[in-house]
Parts: C-alpha cells; structure tokens; sequence
C-alpha cells in the first residue's frame, strides 16, 4: 500500500467532530429551531507545552490495553501525562466515579476503558459508564464506522457516521415495580436533548462533506417518544437544505444494513437504537476491536472503543486486539490538536493491519497484542522521529 494512501485513510479517521473545532466553521443558514452553538475547545497544554489526560483503565481487556497506550506513547515522546483513576465495577458506593468525574472536570479529556455494569446487583446501582456520560452531559456518541485495508469482510466499500444521542432514552434508570410481575421501565425523550443531537448531526455533516443524515427510530409505534426525535430532526433538517435527509424504522434499518451498507452515510438515533446500530456496524467490518468511539459534550470529550465491550472472557491473555483502543487514542491526540503524533500512530497501526498483516485471533490471525504494539513501535521507528514542522 502507499504512502499517498495510508495519508488519504489516516485523514478519513480524523475525529468527525474537529473541524466543528477550528475557528472557521460552516454555519447553516439561520432558522428558527437553531440551538445556540457551542464554544467548546480541547483544553489547553500546560506549561512546557504537556497535556493532563484522565485514565480509566475500566474491566476486562481495558487496563492491558491502555497500559499499551501508555507504553506507545513513551515510546513516541507524546506530550500526554496520564492522570490514572481507578473505578471498581464491583462496589455500591458511587466514590470511585464521582473521583472519576471530578478528574474529567479537571482535565477536559478522558480515554477510557469499558466498566462492566452487573445485572444482578440490586436495581439501585447505576451503570458508571452511564453516570460518567450523564454527568459530563456527553450528548453526543460519535462512531465511524469505514472498511479498512487488510481485513477481510462480506461488504466492502463501508464508510458510516453514526451519532447517537448519549444522554437519555432508556437509559434514563428509571424503572419500578407497580405490583408484583409487573414493571414500568421509563424512556425519556426531550425536545432540548433530541434537537441538540440532531442539529450535531447536520453540523457535522456539512463539515464533512457528507450529502445524507438518516434519522433512526421506532415512531409508528412509539409515537410520542420517537415521534417526538422525529420531529425535531425534520425540523432541524429544513435548516440544511443542501444536505439530504430521510428516516428509516430501526429494524428495517438492522437489515438494511446487513445487505446493503453502502447506502448509508449519516446516521443519528436515540440512546438504544444508537448502541445496537452501532456494534452491528462494528461487525460488518471486522469486529469491536477495530473501530474507536468518542464521547463529546460542550465542556468535556472522554474516548474509547466503539462498542464499549469490556472482553472479559479474554482478559490478560495477552490475545485482545488493541487497534480499537489504539486509534482512540489517536483521536484523542486529534482532539487535543498534537495532529502530528496522531497521524504517525496512525498511520503505523494501518500499515501493520494492510502490509505487515500481524493480526490478532480475533481477525483470523496468530498474533499476541504484544507482538501487534511492537510491530507498530517499529514501524514508527522505521520513520524516524518527527520534524518540528509535522509536530
């Protein structure tokens, strides 16, 4: 593969949202469902030019893995200090996450592994991935979801956005047993919430230069609460007339997307149908441990996989495929402008998928994620360290 190749995909996987980010943003033209945009920015460097990250290295495969994300940026003199905060999955007390989110807060960014969330602790615990995202106002879940080179699949050809509204739907925790063997299960749906993810979708959109956005939902049945995520997306839709828009029922839309995927471009949803489109479209080009996910609000971005699977089964075996977590990373340091090293972690994680093919079990492969993360580090080596001018 070419160097003028691995460029043209090393771009593709830039953050969607970063030239929302730069000072000279498309703005639509003004109508009267507009919400007022945000004036977000990824936190400063501090003094002698170094950025403070929280870690959460989460259950399952999430520790070894960010511990490679570590050791790969030592490796490449990335100019990130960790700030590691731990979160047990196992205890009731809150404490842990709430330290979490407090470290958030003080950084501005976050990479993060997946917490497990037990069924069968009592109904009162709540999942601390959904309390971290609820907390932080994280209202907006971005995937991109594109065939990469050197990994074989049934479809070819897949490049997909999808946003998922992170906030509410049901995942609001709020459910309760009117009489005994019958429970109540709350999906909230707001107009504020529902015109905010929307309005991110066609902003992203025309800056991408994307030509579609589908609106995903279930409104011929629920037709109040997804009737309502409906309504807000047509009329923020009529604020983008240069963008296509069209809304396809979410189980029309599984299929549709296991026969055609190339159909689709945009795609933006409520909470549920966000988290089940999302690991099918992780599925079509080669599994969970390929693609990365963002979290991203007006004040803070926390990144991690797509499909937010912790890997339990598979933990410290040293078998788990890191390029999910890898190239979250990559947009992390995207999102906090240090371009340079992102595109050289890139583009040396996407040569060793095509070129070098050392893959893990996952993808058909014999390889150890040890082997996978040094075959990266010596591809960067190859390279030679970066220029100030690329930095």
């Amino acid at each position: 593969m070419s160097t003028r190749t691995l460029l043209s995909l090393s771009k593709l996987l830039q953050p969607p949202w970063a030239g929302l980010l730069s000072n000279q943003q498309v703005l639509s033209p003004s109508v009267c469902c507009r919400r007022e945009k945000s004036s977000y920015a990824p936190p400063p460097a501090r003094y002698g030019g170094r950025h403070s990250v929280t870690l959460i290295p989460g259950d399952g495969i999430g520790p070894e893995l960010l511990n490679h994300v570590r050791e790969l940026f030592r490796f490449c003199c990335v100019p990130v200090d960790f700030e590691v905060v731990n979160v047990d999955s196992t205890k009731t007390s809150e404490d842990d996450i709430n330290n979490a989110i407090i470290s958030v807060r003080r950084n501005g960014v976050a990479l993060k592994g997946n917490i497990e969330t037990n069924h069968n602790l009592p109904p009162s615990h709540k999942s601390r991935n959904n309390l971290l995202r609820v907390s932080l106002d994280l209202y907006a879940n971005v995937m991109h979801c594109q065939s990469l080179p050197g990994i074989q699949t049934r479809h070819k050809d897949i490049d997909i956005i999808i946003i998922r509204e992170n906030t509410e739907g049901e995942y609001s925790s709020l459910e309760h047993e009117n009489v005994p063997g019958v429970v109540e299960c709350l999906k909230i749906i707001t107009r504020v919430k529902s015109l905010q993810i929307a309005e991110y979708a066609f902003q992203l959109a025309r800056e991408k230069g994307r030509r579609r956005v589908t609106a995903v939902h279930k409104a011929n049945i629920m037709k109040l609460g997804d009737g309502l995520f409906l309504q807000c997306c047509k009329e923020v839709a009529a604020g983008y007339p240069d963008i296509a828009f069209d809304s396809m029922i979410v189980d029309n839309t599984t299929m549709q997307l296991v026969s055609k995927p190339q159909q689709f471009d945009v795609m933006v949803m409520p909470n549920l149908y966000g988290n089940v489109v999302s690991n099918v479209c992780a599925g079509l080009v080669g599994g969970p441990g390929l693609v990365p996910g963002a979290n991203y609000g007006k004040d803070y971005a926390v990144f991690e996989t797509a499909t937010r699977n912790t890997g339990k089964s598979i933990a410290n075996r040293n078998i788990a495929n890191p390029t999910a977590t890898l190239l979250a990373s990559c947009l992390m340091l995207d999102h906090l402008r240090l371009h340079g090293y992102a595109t050289m972690i890139r583009q040396a994680i996407l040569k060793t998928l095509s070129e070098t093919r050392l893959h893990t079990a996952d993808l058909g492969g014999q390889g150890t994620t040890s082997e996978v993360v040094q075959s990266i580090m010596q591809e960067i080596q190859s390279r030679g360290p970066l220029t100030v001018d690329q930095i």
